[in-house]
């Protein structure tokens, strides 16, 4: 398979635990489950997935064996439709739609997914081409998926795009912060291999506020759009946590994605604090690195956690174990390495401004865990010195946009994905991101339209 630029990683150079762990469907299997499907005409299927895939349209190529077809269908709805079918909630999304779950079990909407764009992967298929140029051109900062998949539609409406990515590959989340075993970086590579095609300049090793200035984008582009996710995990405000032994679960997961995998966690106590997906990712490669005990902590209660159900089932199937209703206080340590962790028992407590109750310290519940290291996944930071160079308007961090074109303060600077997320405005997921470029490359191509029918 051809690799998008810069890549250096394949899948036979992973340790064998860092492989995939639940492999595809075989070509009888995707048969069989594809005629399952009742091709519904007004199928809620549609209705559910974020980035409207036309789901009986997909699976009926499939049983018919026109595989180059379902991919094509996919793809042009989801630009990373590969890695969401791999990474997204399925079971809350669209199989959670399916009419057969009133009758027997509902169609492996996302395996079949994954059977046709593996399949266009693996016969390395060019699915789209180009629109005719417009003459517009249209700067893209960070090459994620909401990145990208606004670049993909540009290009297909004609615009000249170029992606700045600081990474040393773009696909960002995907390609950089989900665990191998559940994404290999193969698949957003490929993901990345779609877009360049269509003539997408992409260039890496590029942070935009350093390397370029803001000023000089907006002078040299007829737009921007801003999708720069976020940044690395917050400090825990808690003494001790620059000693040895502490991580960071971005850079953590980051690392082993890299094949910057070493033995200094074998056999080793580990803490992860945080219960969203990135701390599970953490805490699963921790496992997958020969730590002997692995622990999430987490102040509130499994009922809060923002993990989705199907991480932390995979997380407990590993020997992962939970504490919930703990924090942690200080980090213990001895010649400046991690010793333990000195943590509290907390109890739920009144409703702060987001609407849940509020965690609070129990009098006299310290108690200390022995541990080797500790790796922090309390969700990240925000870029917020780069939004203020491009003179935006935000909410500590997060971009003010109007939500029908992604339009920020600026009418020419536009954003979209993890950069426009906070709390109360629904879930990040990968797909949000996906839907959101596709809305944000619409209306620039509506706003130069309008312009031209004037």
């Amino acid at each position: 398979m051809t690799k998008a630029k810069g890549t250096h990683i394949s899948l036979h150079n992973l340790p064998e635990n860092f492989k995939e762990v639940h492999q595809g469907l075989s070509n009888r299997e995707a048969s069989e489950e594809a005629n399952r499907c009742l091709y519904c005409y007004d199928a809620p299927c549609i209705t559910a997935c974020p980035t409207d895939i036309d789901i009986p349209s997909f699976i009926k190529k499939i049983a018919s064996g026109n595989l180059k077809g379902s991919a094509t269908t996919i793809m042009s709805a989801n630009p990373v439709g590969a890695s969401c079918s791999r990474v997204c909630p399925t079971e809350e999304l669209c199989e959670g739609a399916c009419v057969l779950n009133d009758s027997t079990k509902p169609i492996m909407i996302g395996n079949l997914q994954r059977f046709a764009t593996d399949w266009a992967i693996q016969n390395e298929q060019i699915l789209f081409v180009p629109g005719e140029r417009n003459g517009k051109t249209v700067a893209i900062i960070g090459g994620g998926p909401a990145g990208l998949s606004t670049a993909r539609q540009l290009a297909r409406f004609g615009f000249k795009v170029t992606i700045f990515e600081a990474e040393e590959t773009a696909g960002g989340l995907n390609t950089y912060g989900i665990v191998s075993f559940r994404l290999p970086q193969e698949i957003s590579y490929w993901e990345v291999q779609q877009v360049e095609s269509l003539g997408v300049e992409i260039r890496t090793n590029t942070r935009v506020g350093k390397d370029i200035l803001a000023e000089e984008i907006l002078e040299s582009y007829d737009f921007v759009v801003l999708a720069i996710g976020m940044a690395d995990v917050p400090s825990l405000g808690i003494p001790g946590e620059n000693n040895e032994g502490v991580y960071d679960a971005i850079q953590f997961v980051k690392d082993t994605k890299k094949n910057d995998i070493t033995s200094e966690f074998i056999g080793k106590k580990v803490v992860v604090i945080g219960a969203g997906n990135t701390a599970i990712d953490a805490a699963t490669c921790s496992v997958r690195l020969g730590a002997n005990n692995v622990k999430i902590l987490y102040r509130r209660t499994q009922e809060e956690m923002s993990a989705y159900d199907f991480e932390y089932e995979f997380a407990k199937q590993d020997g992962v174990e939970f504490r919930w209703l703990t924090a942690p206080k200080q980090i213990v340590s001895e010649n400046g390495k991690v010793t333990g962790l000195l943590c509290l028992k907390m109890e739920l407590g009144d409703p702060g401004n987001d609407g849940r109750r509020r965690p609070v310290p129990v009098e006299g519940s310290e108690f200390v865990i022995e541990v080797d290291a500790v790796i922090k996944a309390i969700g990240q930071a925000r870029h917020i010195p780069l939004i203020e160079q491009f003179g935006l308007e935000h909410t500590d961090g997060v971009v003010k946009v109007d939500k029908t074109t992604y339009q920020t303060s600026n009418p020419r600077v536009f954003s979209c994905g993890d950069v426009v997320f906070g709390k109360g405005q629904g879930e990040a997921m990968v797909v949000t991101a996906a839907q959101q470029g596709k809305i944000t490359a619409l209306s620039i191509h509506k706003q130069i339209s309008q312009v031209g029918a004037v």
